[in-house]
């Protein structure tokens, strides 16, 4: 009986450690964080996702930027890109800026005088996401409404090893930010002509947190072709507006600018707009994986 009671303790530890080292190790390591949540530079982020039903296998990732004062659940609602992530199988995910703003160069949010690194937060959300939900290399895009736009557009320019394209909606880049993408990566801008936050000229602006002086939509356009070494675009009219596009540059990349006329600074959708920004942008990246 003595022998019995000093094998026991000793079998159930045997057990509990063959349990441990058996568990699939997801099982065995919890994710510090809560769902929709990522701790980066001793901050937790916050992020909506959304995960069209019934797709095993999606088809690309889109991080969809809202602008400044705005939430990422308000972009989610304003874009209705959850109904476009569904037609294409795409993840979507709609993270929060700090100051309900982005560190996206032009140094008039509180996040970027704080030195907030928007870019590495975003990278990291993007290296979490693609592997949680298993997304394909070269099928992560970027798209985002003002604040959002810039920050898509620098996103681009700093980390276009991981963005195959982004979409930036009312939104350009700020005169002082140096872009210098390492790979081509295919764009479609688009800008209405009567905005008159981000004017469509360019010039100073004035948003959450300050003053700035930013690039025009036409020489943000200009500085895409350039970088992804594009041939002559063509200028088209299209319902609303007019496209400026090339095919056939770089890597297969395409840049694309989209002019509305007389569209201020809201995101445009049928049937307010004669063009619906979303389902363009959706047909747009599920076209431009690498």
């Amino acid at each position: 009986m003595h022998t019995s009671r000093v094998l026991r303790p000793a079998i159930a530890v045997i057990v509990a450690l063959l349990l441990l080292f058996t568990l699939p190790r997801a099982q065995v390591v919890a994710n510090p964080d809560p769902p929709g949540a990522l701790m980066f530079g001793g901050v937790q982020r916050t992020y909506l996702v959304h995960v069209p039903a019934g797709i095993e296998h999606p088809s690309g990732l889109v991080l969809n930027l809202h602008g400044g004062s705005q939430t990422g659940p308000k972009q989610a609602a304003e874009t209705n890109f959850d109904a476009v992530a569904d037609r294409y199988g795409f993840v979507v995910a709609y993270p929060n800026g700090i100051d309900f703003s982005w560190a996206d160069g032009r140094g008039a949010s509180r996040p970027d005088r704080q030195g907030v690194d928007d870019v590495g937060f975003l990278a990291a959300l993007i290296g979490r996401l693609s592997r949680e939900y298993q997304i394909p290399p070269g099928r992560v895009f970027v798209t985002g409404m003002s604040a959002g736009g810039f920050m898509s557009n620098r996103l681009a320019c700093e980390r276009a090893d991981l963005v195959a394209a982004i979409a930036p909606v009312s939104g350009t880049l700020g005169t002082g930010v140096y872009c210098n993408p390492s790979k081509p990566v295919a764009v479609l801008a688009v800008h209405g002509t009567a905005d008159s936050v981000v004017r469509y000229t360019g010039g100073r602006m004035v948003g959450r947190g300050g003053s700035s002086s930013v690039v025009s939509a036409p020489t943000m356009a200009d500085r895409w072709l350039a970088f992804d070494h594009c041939p002559p675009a063509v200028m088209a009219p299209i319902p609303g507006g007019e496209r400026l596009s090339t095919t056939h540059c770089a890597d297969g990349t395409e840049v694309a600018f989209v002019t509305i006329d007389g569209w201020g600074h809201t995101w445009p959708v049928t049937p307010a707009a004669s063009f619906d920004a979303s389902e363009a942008i959706g047909q747009f990246f599920a076209a431009h994986g690498r």
